[in-house]
């Protein structure tokens, strides 16, 4: 009997994207790029790399510094058939157009009585971390989470940033693909090891809506996505050697959101801490708390934790930025603070 076995690389998570974007490019001319340095310059993060000296300028674009003028022009090719895959460099800008995103990529199939597809990718940078200061270093997933008509995907590693990328592209609904700074393993900026991992050179999916268990564990649960999820997961291994088992679900999707993985693991450590680096008000860790008490509140031990950001823009000042932020030292403190 022979085994065959699938070809993997160590790569970054910035690689993985671009190297998944480059395949559905290779597999269908209706698939190109377009934002913001996304030509020669590689995505200032890294996300586009390589795919401009393949593809060439007519199927990755360098646009103006106009998001409303490039939105809107990605939601109308994707009405018309193409699949685009536009980057808004920082997802703070979404501001400027709040309009074609929300009233336009969001509702166009709605609106059509589902005739009218919108094949669409909005990829854009999330995060705090790097003196970014306040209109440069949110996450604000939760706040598209909220508006009715996007998928929302927040890959945490090399592996889901390739196979969610794919997913994301194939799909026929427009999705909002977040990617954290500081998990995209870039050389110019501080890193956790776990954003340099395996990938199979090869095309493959990861569903989008199915969480994953990250690490399995009896004692306490934590929920979260994007780079919190390294944070939890060097965390549980520190805990470890205090005899704390610590369960960490990614998310990894939270339109549609995969409530099932969450009520299980809760229902098996009856404890439950969500680390949310997005503000804690109406958002990701409100909606797990609604979870488990509209399910079964009876499954927890003790009342639930949330670690999110402060309602309060985020500072530039180092150590005023690292305050706001749900630190491992904060997220240690916290599943202790439940174990006791």
């Amino acid at each position: 009997m022979t085994t065959t076995t699938t070809p993997t690389r160590r790569i970054t998570a910035a690689m993985a994207m671009a190297e998944a974007i480059a395949i559905e490019m290779r597999k269908s001319d209706e698939v190109f790029v377009m934002g913001e340095d996304v030509g020669p310059y590689g995505g200032i993060f890294g996300s586009t790399t390589g795919l401009y000296d393949e593809f060439g300028p007519d199927r990755v674009i360098d646009t103006p510094i106009s998001e409303t003028g490039f939105i809107g022009a990605g939601i109308g090719a994707a009405v018309e058939g193409m699949r685009p895959v536009v980057e808004l460099m920082f997802i703070d800008f979404y501001g400027v157009a709040m309009d074609q995103i929300t009233n336009h990529m969001a509702k166009i199939h709605y609106e059509s009585g589902g005739e009218v597809n919108v094949p669409m990718v909005l990829m854009s940078a999330t995060g705090a971390g790097y003196s970014d200061a306040a209109q440069h270093s949110q996450s604000l997933w939760g706040t598209f989470a909220h508006l009715p008509g996007l998928k929302v995907v927040i890959p945490s590693n090399p592996y889901d940033s390739k196979g969610l990328m794919a997913s994301a592209i194939q799909d026929d609904n427009p999705v909002l693909y977040l990617f954290h700074k500081g998990a995209q393993g870039l050389v110019w900026m501080k890193k956790n090891p776990r954003s340099i991992a395996e990938v199979p050179e090869e095309g493959f999916t990861v569903p989008i809506g199915k969480a994953a268990v990250a690490r399995e564990g009896t004692d306490v649960t934590i929920v979260t996505v994007s780079l919190s999820v390294q944070h939890s997961l060097d965390v549980a291994e520190q805990l470890a050697g205090e005899g704390i088992s610590v369960e960490v679900v990614d998310l990894r999707s939270l339109v549609p959101l995969d409530r099932e993985a969450v009520l299980n693991s809760v229902a098996k450590t009856g404890r439950l801490l969500v680390v949310d680096e997005d503000y804690r008000s109406f958002g990701m860790s409100g909606e797990m708390a609604a979870i488990i008490a509209e399910t079964d509140p009876t499954m927890l031990k003790r009342p639930m934790k949330r670690l999110a950001e402060p309602d309060v823009p985020i500072p530039y000042a180092r150590s005023l930025e690292y305050a706001v932020l749900p630190t491992p030292d904060k997220i240690a403190a916290a599943v202790r603070d439940l174990m006791s």
